[in-house]
């Protein structure tokens, strides 16, 4: 068997006990076996300002912007916050595209889950992401979609997963991302 893909994973929101965290971790166990997934932190990444760059990088952004660069595929795990992704999130994104000619984001292929404790599972910032990326030229899984919506009832007070309905969504989710990778590598 060949060496499973690197795939980094960027969890939007912050928080220790987030939902988005829980939910990277269930998306992280289903994965098929030709991906290995881990969480890249974006908490630490110092805002982006073109005059740290000019005056020394910061070691943080050197490190967050290696790791991306090395991975094959990029998941992205969001809340949403005022119809758009937090504000860690879209830094991270920054720091990632600079300095300009050097993104690591270019034509890197990726996939976006988004969750919401309300019924539309964060389809703003979903799709406002979606922007970013297009001119980030990043090609991104269309379908399926994933907006996990009443995140707040799926996991049980240990953050493990407990709605069938949603395993078998996630399970078939990151079989489909897999795949779509792989025809966009080829």
């Amino acid at each position: 068997m060949d060496k499973p893909m690197n795939v980094c994973v960027l969890i939007g929101s912050l928080r220790k006990a987030s939902l988005n965290g829980m939910l990277a971790n269930a998306l992280m166990s289903f994965a098929p076996p030709s991906m290995k997934l881990e969480i890249a932190e974006i908490g630490q990444l110092p805002f982006f300002n073109q005059d740290l760059e000019a005056a020394a990088t910061p070691a943080q952004w050197t490190a967050f912007r290696q790791r991306v660069k090395t991975a094959g595929a990029v998941l992205f795990v969001t809340p949403e916050y005022n119809r758009s992704v937090p504000a860690a999130l879209k830094n991270a994104l920054d720091v990632g595209s600079r300095p300009y000619g050097g993104s690591v984001w270019d034509r890197k292929p990726c996939a976006i889950v988004s969750r919401s404790p309300s019924a539309i599972g964060a389809f703003g910032a979903n799709h406002h992401l979606r922007q970013s990326l297009v001119f980030l030229n990043v090609p991104t899984m269309q379908q399926p979609e994933a907006y996990v919506g009443h995140a707040d009832k799926l996991f049980d007070e240990h953050g493990k997963l407990v709605n069938d309905g949603t395993r078998k969504f996630l399970q078939a989710f990151m079989q489909a991302f897999a795949n779509w990778v792989e025809r966009t590598r080829s």
